[in-house]
């Protein structure tokens, strides 16, 4: 994730990082750029219309679908960044759950007993690598077929990294009360911050394996293609080639709007404004490390 002083925006207008839109879009800007010229062109000069034709009510038309158009790209935008915020709170809530596990694991278990106590350290700070791994994974989304698992098996995958993690930890937890090294009180304790673990894992792959309805989405992205294609057949008439720098920004708006969506909507695939699992993961680790010696 970029970190940024939001302070310093009017920097922002002169600075084209590789996250931002116009550096996908600028090859699509300069065709539809041509596009529109040779829409105004054949308008103009070659069919001869003049601004009483009947064409220049498209005009009328694009204002009233605007309207539904901004409604559409604001429930979009929502939408998608709805999920973003929810990823982000699933890792605060792991971070915390993280922490809770490493205190207790710190007081329960002795000093002298460095075997069980590394053993913890490290599986603590490796499952959020997992997880992240786990979810910025294509084949985490996709659902695997019966006669596929086997095949899946064979090949020493495992199909949940993260639940083999924290079916690891379940194990030593009861090995632990099995040899009374740690009470029943205490094995409770433990078990509840393990499970918030499993539970944090399930709810991120809700996010990961529920994308926008296709039906949704295809109907989003045609109607912005039909919308900016009919816009200098609208416009071209009345405001002839100074409608092309219009068009194009309306273009650039609208196609970045649902860039963004797309991107932010799946959260955990380490672009530049996904959620920092990376960087919590860092500090997860650094947290069991500094409380688990």
């Amino acid at each position: 994730m970029l970190t940024y002083n939001p302070k310093e925006w009017f920097s922002f207008i002169f600075k084209f990082h590789k996250a931002d839109t116009f550096r996908q879009l600028y090859k699509i800007i300069i065709a539809f750029i041509f596009y529109c010229v040779a829409v105004i062109y054949i308008e103009k000069e070659f069919f001869k219309l003049n601004e009483h034709s009947l064409i220049k009510n498209l005009s009328l038309i694009h204002s009233m679908l605007g309207f539904v158009m901004s409604m559409l790209l604001i429930f979009r935008t929502n939408t998608a960044y709805d999920r973003w915020w929810e990823g982000r709170k699933l890792w605060g809530q792991l971070t915390n759950t993280s922490r809770n596990l490493a205190l207790k694991i710190n007081v329960v278990i002795d000093e002298e007993n460095n075997k069980d106590r590394d053993f913890f350290r490290h599986a603590l700070g490796l499952f959020p690598r997992i997880l992240m791994i786990h979810l910025a994974r294509d084949h985490t989304r996709v659902m695997i077929s019966e006669n596929e698992m086997s095949d899946f098996l064979q090949n020493n995958n495992q199909i949940n990294p993260p639940a083999k993690v924290v079916s690891m930890i379940f194990s030593r937890l009861f090995e632990l009360k099995k040899n009374q090294v740690i009470d029943d009180f205490e094995f409770l304790s433990l078990e509840r911050e393990v499970n918030q673990l499993m539970e944090i894992c399930g709810a991120c792959e809700r996010i990961k394996n529920t994308p926008i309805p296709f039906s949704y989405s295809l109907f989003i992205k045609k109607f912005i293609f039909i919308y900016t294609m009919t816009l200098p057949l609208a416009y071209g008439i009345t405001m002839g080639y100074i409608s092309v720098f219009l068009n194009v920004l309306v273009f650039y708006v609208l196609a970045s709007l649902e860039i963004i969506a797309e991107e932010i909507e799946d959260p955990f695939n380490l672009d530049d404004n996904d959620v920092p699992t990376d960087k919590i993961s860092e500090n997860i680790k650094t947290f069991s490390d500094h409380f688990i010696i």
